[in-house]
């Protein structure tokens, strides 16, 4: 019995450090990821010239942080796409040996490990980063990294205290009882305090993913060659080359003449802009067209399909929610891999949830840094400060994080949530999640008729030719007949 006993230990030993192995080789690879992502956007002259080996050393630190929050980033958005994809693999091979090390206590094991990572990421680490940069020690105190530190870590501490007071305040208010003991506030106070975090984060997602899910077609159609509807490129290619060198010949000669110093700026600017353009005319005129007139409307098929198959997944977890009580987004304690498929079409269905969870998370990034609120976090290659790349590993951390939350409370997977991740206060209101189901599949519709309008329209006014018009002629006042013959007028 004692022999058995001792197997037993062992074989759970063994297990632990392989998860624990898995873990850290996946983190380590992300995190290499994560490091060649942020050194490819940020400014070199904080890292490099900087001549003070203090200010270096406080810039590479505080890069290390940001790469670990963004690292935790992308682990977190992987972690529903991983527990689908592993309990399909679970499935489709049960007893194969190769697949032993791929089970539930290693897919639960991830998720507590980002969830503890995030939340130390967003409450301690990008704030002990930002303070970090802004600190110069106290004043009388000996100069260093040390004395920054120092005056981080005060700085942090009282923050946390002012945080959790108000936390504590606006519990007793909700529940008009005041709690004093440490395990109270370990136990009432920090889950609080998740569920602020991850409930704005969701809010945070149903504003910027229905708006990006709308900019996808243009951010696309801007990558891709667009095919010529009624259009002559060689024609609009030769009038670019000839303001080109005209705007050249102008800068040349504004260069030698003192007279016209003043109008140098507007014409290189309005010089760069049609040398732009004139380089995406070649483009377009050296695809082939396979590339013009087959790999474009795909992809704005592709996405349209998308798009359409969230909202009617949306739609029909809304009856769900009126009818089915398993509906509801809930947390799970110990996942049984293997047992069951979480689609109703198999392998099929769950391939499919993977590329909309994923899907979903790019276009909330899109819509993001497309906002007018948000639009200055853009990183800019080789020109993106300290400053910026903490507001965009946060601003990330805080969408990734919520992605799983999200896509259960969405209908979009049947995955029950792990770990900490269902503990969320919130979950259990039906009135929360019916209204929120609503109001997401209501803003996608009304982004994704808009965009479709105004984009055709859009491209039948360009490919006719109207767009040339002078501002004094109203567009929306043209007759029908004339544009339709100047289109005709085209095709012949």
């Amino acid at each position: 019995m004692e022999v058995d006993d001792v197997s037993v230990r062992e074989q759970l030993f063994h297990n632990k450090v392989r998860e624990t192995f898995i873990c850290v080789l996946l983190f380590t690879c992300l995190y290499i990821l994560s490091y060649v992502i942020l050194t490819h956007f940020k400014k070199n002259a904080d890292y490099i010239t900087t001549d003070d080996i203090e200010d270096a050393t406080v810039n590479k630190i505080v890069l290390w942080l940001c790469t670990f929050t963004l690292s935790v980033a992308v682990c977190a958005v992987l972690l529903l796409p991983i527990s689908i994809l592993s309990n399909e693999v679970l499935l489709t091979f049960p007893h194969s040996y190769y697949m032993q090390w791929l089970n539930g206590s290693l897919i639960h094991g991830l998720w507590n490990l980002v969830f503890l990572f995030s939340n130390l990421s967003l409450v301690f680490l990008m704030p002990f980063a930002y303070f970090f940069t802004e600190s110069e020690g106290f004043v009388g105190c000996k100069k260093g990294v040390m004395a920054r530190v120092y005056e981080t870590a005060v700085v942090l501490l009282l923050l946390t205290l002012l945080v959790l007071g108000m936390v504590w305040v606006g519990v007793a208010l909700l529940n008009n009882t005041a709690r004093e003991s440490l395990y109270d506030m370990w136990e009432c106070y920090l889950p609080y305090l998740y569920s602020a975090i991850s409930l704005f984060g969701v809010l945070l997602l149903l504003l910027c993913t229905p708006f990006g899910l709308s900019r996808m077609f243009s951010v696309t159609g801007s990558l891709l060659v667009k095919p010529r509807l009624l259009e002559n490129v060689e024609v609009e290619m030769n009038c670019a080359a000839f303001e080109e060198a005209s705007l050249s010949r102008k800068l040349n000669s504004g260069s030698t003449s003192c007279r016209i110093t003043v109008n140098v700026e507007p014409l290189r600017m309005q010089f760069l802009s049609v040398q732009a353009k004139r380089i995406a005319l070649e483009m377009r005129r050296r695809a082939s067209p396979w590339q013009r007139n087959l790999f474009y409307p795909l992809a704005m098929l592709l996405l349209l399909a998308l798009t359409v198959v969230c909202v009617l997944m949306v739609c029909f977890h809304v009856l769900e929610l009126l009818f089915d009580d398993a509906a509801m987004p809930r947390g799970m304690g110990d996942p049984r891999l293997g047992t069951a498929s979480f689609s109703m079409f198999g392998s099929l269905g769950a391939a499919v949830q993977v590329v909309l969870i994923l899907y979903l998370m790019v276009s909330s990034v899109v819509g993001f840094y497309s906002s007018p609120l948000f639009t200055f976090l853009l990183p800019h290659t080789q020109d993106t400060n300290l400053t910026q790349i903490i507001g965009n590993c946060v601003s990330l951390l805080v969408l990734s994080s919520a992605l799983p939350v999200f896509s259960r409370t969405l209908g979009i997977t049947r995955f029950d949530l792990l770990g900490d991740f269902g503990r969320y206060n919130w979950l259990g209101n039906f009135h929360i999640v019916f209204l929120y189901n609503i109001l997401f599949a209501g803003l996608t519709s009304a982004c994704l008729i808009n965009t479709l309008t105004w984009t055709v329209q859009r491209e039948l006014i360009r490919a006719f030719g109207l767009h040339k018009l002078p501002l004094t002629v109203s567009r929306t006042t043209i007759p029908l007949k004339l544009l339709l013959a100047n289109g005709l007028s085209k095709i012949q």
